[in-house]
């Protein structure tokens, strides 16, 4: 499915161009529906950019659905309508007080079904994102600490193994990181629920729902 020459294309939003060519391409069954798409080297090569660039471009696509990632497996078709979903599109659109109603309802049931499909490795992965959180919250750093917020959050998504629920809750992610950015300055609150974050990660280690329920809601302010 590679060209021998890169493809050229304008050097301004280039994630957004390698989008429009990959739709182009879907959208013309280029690429069918459950088929592979090439690799990050050979996108990268075939569309003259950088694996960041790529990167951000499947992630784009994921977000319209034209697209899944199964890791270790690739990136596949999964749509060839170009149209992102009314529903979808409600939630790139949403902001502010809509995104945190949203967030603290998915974060309930996430970590219900965390607690009852877990894995090892997803513990271990968190415990390694909360050390990160905890470091950057001590030393005051507000952007790497919040990234590993977003980052031990997303894995807990992916832990209760539900594709549905871990998807919506990447969206909302994108969103909430804009909004922890613009609200904390510094790292005291976060650091503040660093002990709330300890007790999640332990509930769901234990496999005990109704605990890990309970401290989602503390850290979603849904409880005091």
């Amino acid at each position: 499915m590679m060209t021998t020459e890169p493809i050229l294309i304008k050097r301004e939003s280039l994630a957004d161009a390698v989008v429009s060519k990959l739709q182009e391409q879907i959208a013309a069954s280029h690429y069918k529906i459950g088929e592979k798409l090439p690799s990050e080297p050979e996108l990268m090569q075939q569309f003259g950019v950088g694996r960041s660039t790529v990167r951000e471009a499947i992630r784009i696509l994921v977000n319209k659905g034209l697209i899944r990632v199964q890791q270790g497996l690739g990136t596949f078709v999964q749509l060839q309508q170009t149209n992102i979903d009314p529903f979808q599109q409600s939630l790139l659109r949403a902001e502010g007080a809509e995104v945190n109603e949203v967030r603290q309802l998915l974060e309930l049931k996430i970590a219900e079904k965390a607690a009852l499909n877990r894995t090892p490795e997803d513990i271990e992965v968190m415990r390694v994102l909360l050390q990160k959180r905890h470091d950057a919250a001590l030393q005051n750093q507000p952007e790497a600490c919040i990234e590993a917020d977003i980052q031990f959050h997303i894995r807990l998504a992916m832990a209760s193994k539900n594709e549905v629920l871990a998807d919506l809750y990447k969206i909302i992610a994108d969103k909430m990181k804009k909004s922890f950015m613009e609200v904390f300055i510094t790292t005291e609150t976060l650091l503040s629920k660093q002990s709330m974050h300890t007790s999640l990660l332990q509930s769901v280690a234990d496999r005990d729902p109704k605990k890990a329920w309970y401290w989602a809601a503390k850290i979603t302010g849904q409880i005091q």
